[in-house]
C-alpha cells in the first residue's frame, strides 16, 4: 500500500471513531434520561408534599370541630345536673349554695379548659313560660368582646317558679379554616346551654 492509501485509510478510521464517539455519548445520554423518567423512588414523597397542607389542614378542621361539638354536648349535660339542683330545691334550702358551687357542679361534667373561671351562669325567674322567649337573646357583652358577668341575674327563685339557666363559654377556634363556625369576635364561638323549668314543691 503507498503513502497516499495509508493516509486515506488513517483518515477514514478517524473519522469512523469520532462519528462513533458521538452516537454512543447520543445513546448514553439518552438512557440516563430515560432512567431518570423511568425512577419513581421519590414519586411518594413528592406526591405528598403536593397534598400535605390541604390534608393536615382538613384533618385539623374535622377534630376541631368534633371537639366543639363535644364540649357543646357536655356543657349541656353539666347543665341538666345543676338545673336539676334548683328544680328540687336542692340549691335553695342549701345555705352553702353559691353561684361558684353552680358553676363547680356544671364543670364537674365537661372538659373545658379553665372552666369554672372561663364559664358564665345566667339564672333567672319568669311570671310565665310563655316570656321565657327573652332569654334567648345574646348575652351582655363588654367593649372587648367578652361576657359582662356583672349583668347576668342569679336567682333561683322559690317553690314553682318558673327559671331558666344559662351557661356561656367562650371556645376559641384554633383552625384559619373555621372562621364560619366563629359567632363571636376574636375567632370563637360561643356555646351555651339552656334549661327552662318551673321549681318543684319541694317545701
Amino acid at each position: 500500500m503507498d503513502t497516499n492509501g495509508a493516509l486515506k485509510t488513517i483518515a477514514m478510521l478517524q473519522t469512523a471513531k469520532c462519528r462513533i464517539t458521538a452516537r454512543a455519548r447520543r445513546l448514553l445520554r439518552g438512557r440516563a434520561a430515560r432512567r431518570f423518567a423511568r425512577n419513581q423512588k421519590a414519586h411518594a414523597a413528592v406526591e405528598f408534599a403536593f397534598v400535605a397542607a390541604p390534608f393536615f389542614g382538613l384533618l385539623f378542621a374535622i377534630l376541631e370541630t368534633g371537639l366543639v361539638c363535644f364540649a357543646q354536648q357536655t356543657l349541656e349535660t353539666g347543665m341538666a345536673e345543676a338545673a336539676r339542683l334548683i328544680m328540687t330545691g336542692q340549691a335553695q334550702t342549701d345555705p352553702d349554695f353559691t353561684e361558684g358551687k353552680f358553676k363547680q357542679t356544671i364543670c364537674n361534667q365537661t372538659f373545658l379548659y379553665n372552666c369554672e373561671e372561663l364559664i358564665s351562669i345566667s339564672v333567672q325567674t319568669y311570671s310565665d313560660f310563655g316570656a321565657t322567649g327573652s332569654s334567648q337573646a345574646a348575652p351582655p357583652m363588654t367593649a372587648d368582646g367578652k361576657i359582662d358577668t356583672n349583668k347576668l341575674p342569679f336567682v333561683m327563685g322559690g317553690p314553682g317558679s318558673i327559671v331558666v339557666a344559662q351557661a356561656y363559654y367562650q371556645w376559641p377556634i384554633a383552625v384559619p379554616l373555621l372562621d364560619d363556625l366563629a359567632n363571636l369576635n376574636g375567632n370563637q364561638r360561643l356555646l351555651v346551654a339552656t334549661s327552662v323549668f318551673r321549681n318543684e314543691p319541694y317545701n
